[in-house]
């Protein structure tokens, strides 16, 4: 059974930086695409950022475009986001998920979720 489990939140000034973690257990037949989404307080989700079995990346929040990339360290088997130059308007919780294919599709399902974990860009 695949286990996703995110870590790495916290409180951020404006303009500073995070790197949120994806841990995953489980995997028997390597990485899937593993897709970042967000929930803001009273928003909906909201997906950001996708890392395909092949290590390409897709966004789909074009707000996190030159500021979020995604990586993988499959020693590890961790997935990273790393979130640059934070806005308030990134506070939220993270969750990473995933459906199981080898390519960011899109299409918003998804099989597996972490817990989520929350970021919070304040002075």
């Amino acid at each position: 059974q695949v286990q996703l489990v995110e870590s790495g939140g916290g409180l951020v000034q404006p303009g500073g930086s995070l790197r949120l973690s994806c841990a995953a257990s489980g995997l028997t037949l390597g990485w899937p695409a593993v897709t970042w989404i967000r929930q803001a307080s009273g928003k909906e989700r909201e997906g950001v950022l996708c890392i395909s079995k092949y290590d390409g990346n897709t966004y789909y929040a074009d707000s996190v475009k030159g500021r979020f990339t995604v990586s993988r360290d499959n020693a590890k088997n961790t997935v990273y986001l790393h979130m640059n130059n934070l806005k308030p308007e990134d506070t939220a919780v993270y969750y990473c998920a995933t459906d199981f294919l080898d390519y960011c599709l899109g299409y918003g399902s998804y099989d597996v979720w972490g817990q989520g974990t929350q970021v919070t860009v304040s002075s």
